[in-house]
């Protein structure tokens, strides 16, 4: 009986072991391979971080707040059917998202190609050719080549572990790019309305500025009035025209800014609603450790820790040998050169490869020191935006409540200037003041209206605000749509 003729290889090992044998071996060395340790939990990354450090579970906020669990789609909250549908068009449309959808997209690719190296490779060669003096050909053939690298120590395990969680945490962060855009956008919508009436109020003050000017006149012309008090009003009603420039500007500018938000082109043609968004009820703020687990970006931090830990185990392992099996088939033939007597077509071989660091000037052993410090880097910048998350909510609930004092105060000043005015100018006609007086109170009325509609507009910003710090979606919960389909409607938009 002929014996089985030894062959070399794709890389040259020379060997008769049967295939059989390897795949045994193989599932022996896979079963016996180093498993890779889990990354720390989110209490053990809070504890790590120092993020929760006085910080007892069941606190509530130092700010107050209503009680209750903390609830989503809260731009229904607001019932304003056109800001539904802005919101929705500037998560569709907008340049900066769609820039976050592709990262995503860009992350989901690195995850299969982490997972391919955890795959044999196989790969076809083909060789040939003639020689044109006497066209013969020195070698031709097909070749096909597999390898595969046995994951022994967890090194490509790690790699694909590491992947995956940047892939989460870029999610996350696309979720909160959305949940802040559509907070952008119901801000700049309050703005628009705001600087709307602002616009009215101001006209309102130049039409009564225009009609102290002719009273003057009047009073001038029949001799019971004094050029100076012409000349005064005239200056007041500048400064009125002045400040209707100014808001008009403001105006238009926020439009432009709105616009540029959903993706249109910037040209101030979006018509702002003409009145103040109704301010809704009190919103439950649950407790702040809620909040930790729900903000998107917290849960982005949270990810990149782990993602952090599995790069120390990938660079600990890339320390370690390394060891692949081969596999190869071929068919070789030649016009001139003369193969062995008991070469057969086809030949097959297997083998195994093992490749042991030894010394590279200290590059395997630095690179696990900084993967180990980019892993502290990264629990740092988690209590780094722990902390900051929770002054994002105690901001937002003192200046909700200080707001609201305002605005009740701010009531009752815009009513009082508006009965002095009423009574200067009566004084006026009859004579009993003179103009400066009338002035005066008209810019202190003008003042008192201005700060009122400031206030009642920066109380539904601050709601938003306090939404957004929550880690409320503006959404509704019930129906929440994939990440995936988000990323793929928000990237392929033309």
């Amino acid at each position: 009986m002929k014996s089985k003729p030894l062959v070399e290889d794709a890389f040259g090992v020379r060997t008769s072991v049967r295939v059989p044998f390897l795949t045994l071996l193989a599932c022996t060395l896979l079963s016996a391979g180093c498993a890779t340790k889990a990354p720390p939990t989110r209490a053990e990354i809070q504890q790590q971080s120092g993020a929760i450090s006085g910080l007892a579970p069941a606190s509530a906020w130092k700010a107050g707040g209503a009680d209750g669990k903390i609830s989503d789609n809260w731009l229904a909250n607001f019932n304003d059917p056109q800001l539904d549908a802005l919101v929705r068009e500037a998560v569709l449309n907008n340049p900066d998202l769609r820039v976050s959808a592709t990262r995503v997209e860009q992350a989901s690719q690195y995850v299969e190609l982490s997972k391919a190296a955890l795959r044999p490779a196989v790969n076809l060669l083909g060789m040939g050719g003639y020689n044109l003096g006497d066209g013969t050909s020195a070698l031709q053939g097909a070749f096909i080549g597999a390898s595969w690298e046995l994951d022994l120590w967890g090194r490509l395990r790690y790699g694909r572990n590491a992947a995956q969680e940047t892939y989460a945490s870029t999610q996350a962060d696309f979720e909160f790019a959305r949940q802040s855009l559509a907070a952008t956008t119901a801000r700049s919508w309050f703005t628009a309305s705001e600087t709307w009436l602002q616009l009215q109020i101001a006209d309102e003050m130049v039409k009564s500025a225009q009609q102290l000017v002719s009273l003057a006149e009047k009073r001038q012309q029949v001799g019971v009035g004094k050029e100076q008090d012409v000349t005064l009003a005239r200056a007041n009603l500048g400064n009125f025209q002045d400040n209707v420039a100014q808001i008009r500007l403001a105006h238009a500018q926020t439009l432009r800014a709105l616009e540029l938000l959903l993706g249109r082109y910037p040209a101030a043609e979006l018509k702002a609603r003409q009145d103040l968004d109704a301010f809704p009820g009190p919103a439950p703020v649950g407790m702040p450790l809620e909040m930790l687990e729900r903000r998107p970006d917290m849960v982005a931090a949270e990810r990149r820790v782990a993602a952090a830990f599995d790069r120390v185990g990938e660079a600990k392992a890339a320390r370690l040998p390394r060891l692949s099996l081969n596999a190869s088939v071929a068919d070789i033939s030649s016009e001139v050169l003369q193969l062995k007597t008991d070469y057969e077509n086809p030949s097959s071989g297997v083998g195994a490869r093992l490749v042991a660091p030894i010394y590279q000037g200290g590059a395997l052993t630095t690179q696990v020191e900084i993967r180990t410090l980019e892993q502290k880097e990264a629990v740092a910048q988690y209590a780094r935006m722990a902390l900051r998350a929770i002054g994002d909510v105690e901001n937002a609930l003192a200046a909700g409540r200080t707001l609201a004092e305002r605005e009740q105060l701010l009531q009752r000043i815009v009513a009082d200037n508006q009965r002095t005015l009423d009574l200067e100018q009566s004084s006026y006609r009859i004579g009993k003041t003179d103009l400066r007086s009338v002035q005066q109170q008209q810019l202190s009325l003008f003042a008192a209206r201005l700060s009122l509609l400031r206030v009642q507009s920066e109380q539904l910003s601050q709601r938003v605000n306090l939404h957004l710090a929550l880690g409320g979606s503006f959404e509704n919960a019930n129906v929440p749509a994939s990440a995936e389909a988000t990323v793929a409607a928000v990237a392929t938009k033309p």
